[in-house]
């Protein structure tokens, strides 16, 4: 085995890119051949022997153009020629026959050698195979990941799903939760911000075996006719859907059917996925806008964490806020940091895990001054932030499990226990063109049938809209 140090830009140390060799190809830039002259003759004594081995037609001194890093391991010393007719073994260990040479007959003359023509290298593996290949990488052992370029801004637990889709989400947010992962060395926390080259280091981890039935092309034809249903607003770039009451964003624990995998179905040609830029509840309906492409994704998320993004959402409360028209202002930290679908809890401004949170609100209409009709204009995107701030002003939203406390309240006859709240409208800068994206979603129809029994016009001016946006 060589003790010779390897080479610059073929070392072992030298990170791999996806589907090449290590450091490039050969000859190239940073290939095997880098550090090579270009021109001038080989003097050395060495050189003299290679060549001199060649005219006797021996092929010690051979070197193919493709050479890996063994071929450019230091020489072996040279064995004695054998004598003619004798057979020596090779460096693979097979035997080679040498013919004894005829009077006048030159032996390296005997017959033409074989010249190997190096073959064309293969095609590099596409995205999806580079995903696949990472995937059972992960569950082998640590490596280490480098943010590419159409992945800058991405949330470190976005990335680790995007990388990982095997991964459940709330599986990749226990990871970074408890520490697990390491950005440029340094601990990452789920909501820190990647940027082009960063180094992301993945510990060893066992992946859960697929829990959904083998897709097939029925099954993919039904939940693209679904989807398409779904669709608000589409063109090359981005689409939004009205997400049904109860439909989950994500996959989860005892989660099977959720948008993201029924995404797959509308898997393109060249293999690239509908992928999501921002999640809505469960039980919350409306507007949900899905990129088309990674780049898109990219876009759309910045947009997100700018703010440039316009929301307004339409909820069904208990009793009559005195105040028609206000700003709610708090900080809100999950009463259980461990669990992903915990309830939030009003915290103190510096308190751990605590984040502010920005909502301004206003009553389009009420109904016996026991139901309210409450538009919301979240700036901030805190998880259950309209849930958690409609019950911290003493008006929890109708149908909410998690907020819903009012004392000796009864749910008036006709109207269904299931969560009123609805993504009524969002207005985005388009990815690519930057024009502005206006969409609107209906009731969903339990909202509608709650709304037809109180008498509330669903076309009636929202004073929300006048709402700062900040």
């Amino acid at each position: 085995m060589s003790t010779r140090p390897p080479r610059r830009g073929g070392g072992s140390d030298t990170p791999k890119r996806p589907g090449g060799r290590p450091g490039g190809r050969p000859g190239g830039r940073a290939g095997f051949g880098a550090d090579r002259p270009k021109t001038g003759p080989r003097t050395s004594a060495k050189d003299a022997a290679e060549r001199a081995a060649r005219n006797r037609g021996d092929d010690a001194g051979e070197r193919s153009p493709w050479a890996s890093s063994e071929d450019l391991a230091p020489a072996r010393p040279r064995p004695a020629r054998p004598a003619p007719g004798a057979s020596r073994a090779d460096r693979n260990g097979e035997t080679k026959f040498k013919t004894r040479a005829k009077p006048g007959q030159d032996v390296g003359a005997s017959r033409p050698r074989a010249v190997a023509t190096p073959e064309a290298p293969p095609a590099g593996p596409t995205r999806r195979e580079q995903r696949a290949a990472a995937s059972a990488t992960l569950a082998s052992g640590v490596q280490t990941l480098t943010v590419e370029g159409d992945e800058a801004g991405m949330r470190i637990d976005r990335f680790l799903t995007a990388r990982f889709p095997q991964l459940p989400f709330a599986r990749v947010q226990s990871i970074v939760r408890k520490g697990e992962l390491r950005v440029d060395g340094k601990r990452a926390k789920p909501n820190d911000r990647l940027e082009p080259g960063m180094s992301v280091r993945v510990p060893p981890l066992k992946l859960d075996q697929p829990s959904e039935r083998p897709r097939n092309a029925a099954r993919d034809a039904d939940d693209a006719d679904f989807l398409r249903s779904l669709i608000l607003y589409e063109d090359a770039d981005m689409m939004v859907l009205n997400k049904p009451f109860g439909l989950a964003v994500q996959g989860g624990s005892g989660t099977v059917r959720h948008v993201d995998g029924l995404l797959e179905a509308l898997t393109g040609p060249d293999g690239q996925k509908p992928r999501l830029v921002h999640r809505l509840d469960k039980d919350t309906a409306g507007c949900l806008i899905i990129a088309k492409t990674r780049l898109s994704a990219s876009t759309l998320a910045k947009s997100f964490r700018s703010r440039a993004a316009r929301k307004i959402y339409w909820a069904l409360t208990a009793g009559v806020p005195k105040v028609r028209q206000g700003r709610i202002s708090t900080y809100l930290a999950k009463e259980e940091p461990t669990d992903a679908d915990a309830r939030m809890r009003v915290a103190r401004h510096g308190e751990e895990g605590a984040s502010h949170a920005l909502t301004y609100y206003a009553m389009v209409d009420q109904a016996a001054q026991k139901l309210s009709w409450l538009s919301f204009k979240p700036v901030t995107g805190r998880t259950h932030q309209l849930r958690a701030h409609a019950a911290h002003i003493g008006h929890p939203i109708v149908g909410d499990p998690k907020y819903f406390s009012v004392e000796n309240w009864e749910l008036p006859g006709g109207i269904q226990n299931r969560l009123h709240l609805l993504a009524r409208r969002i207005v985005i800068p388009h990815p690519r063109t930057g024009r502005p994206v206006d969409v609107s979603a209906p009731l969903p129809p339990h909202m509608a049938q709650s709304w037809n029994l109180l008498g509330f016009d669903a076309g009636r001016y929202d004073p929300v809209i006048d709402a700062p946006e900040d």
